[in-house]
């Protein structure tokens, strides 16, 4: 028959493993949910969970690996409630494998279901989209050299309306000046002329 020792012995090691086992299950963290890979571009994408209501999550951890390759790269921020983050520096033509996880205070949730994605290539990228497609950048870039062909077309306009203005005062002063060059000239040329003797000839000196 076992001691009354022994029997109290048992009944710690009981209370002592529910209470670990009640404060693992207050901590332990459901894998993010939904994952998604969004705004995929040839070196950039976004990448966005949902988590379980209620779970104290206080920050996120990302690990990107290119497929077949076992080089990773892991990203984590804290303090925040940001549901989303920003791939980067990715290569074109190239899939990836992304794997979310939460992060509370008492660390880390399970890993979420892999999420395999490709970027495209540029060319890809350019061939998909339709002739009148036109993105923000595109437009923003296309009023932005309107403006400045506007600009240089109201400076030249400028620029020649002035030339015009001095050559039609330049032509004014020319042509008030003409009437008194020839009066010049009239009076330059007569003065110059042989003067005329007066009537009988020329004199004749006495021998």
């Amino acid at each position: 028959m076992a001691g009354p020792g022994l029997s109290a012995g048992v009944l710690l090691l009981l209370l002592g493993f529910l209470s670990v086992s009640s404060v693992h299950a207050d901590t332990l963290l459901s894998a993010p949910l939904n994952v998604t890979i969004r705004e995929i571009e040839g070196n950039s994408a976004i990448v966005t969970w949902e988590i379980l209501e209620g779970d104290p999550v206080i920050g996120f951890a990302i690990t990107q690996q290119k497929k077949d390759v076992r080089m990773l790269r892991f990203i984590q921020e804290v303090n925040t409630t940001t549901r989303s983050c920003a791939l980067w520096d990715l290569d074109e033509d190239t899939e990836y494998i992304v794997h979310v996880q939460s992060i509370s205070m008492g660390g880390s949730s399970p890993a979420s279901e892999p999420v395999l994605f490709r970027t495209p290539k540029e060319s890809e990228k350019m061939a998909s989209k339709s002739p009148d497609e036109v993105t923000m950048e595109e437009f923003g870039q296309a009023a932005q050299l309107r403006a400045g062909e506007l600009i240089i077309i109201v400076v030249v306009l400028i620029m020649w309306a002035g030339v015009i203005v001095l050559f039609c005062r330049q032509y004014d002063i020319i042509k008030d000046n003409e009437p008194n060059n020839n009066k010049d000239k009239a009076k330059n040329s007569s003065e110059c002329s042989t003067p005329e003797h007066p009537q009988g000839g020329l004199l004749r000196s006495n021998v």
